[in-house]
């Protein structure tokens, strides 16, 4: 059985920062950047609100999907964002 894969983007306090991750475990990770247990952009930034994600039945497709919105400008990031969560609340408590 092939591993479920996820495309997240997280968001700093302000919303001046957009990140965006792939895993198979979307709990997990986003529990890790709000803890701060990685060192790397999303700590040194602050960056742990899980503003948007999209899930995938395999991570080859969620890997994919997160190249592609890696390639989109910041206006595209927000726009994709605001589609689904207008007001940027962060969806972790939801997952």
């Amino acid at each position: 059985m092939e591993k479920q894969g996820f495309v997240y983007l997280l968001t700093n306090v302000t919303d001046a920062v957009i990140y965006t991750g792939v895993t198979s475990n979307l709990k997990k990770r986003v529990y890790e950047h709000k803890m701060k247990t990685v060192e790397g952009f999303t700590k040194k930034y602050n960056v742990n609100k899980l503003v948007y994600y999209e899930m995938f039945g395999n991570i080859q497709d969620a890997i994919a999907r997160g190249k592609q919105i890696k390639a989109g400008s910041r206006a595209k990031k927000i726009a994709l964002i605001k589609s689904k969560n207008p007001g940027f609340r962060d969806l972790y408590e939801n997952i």
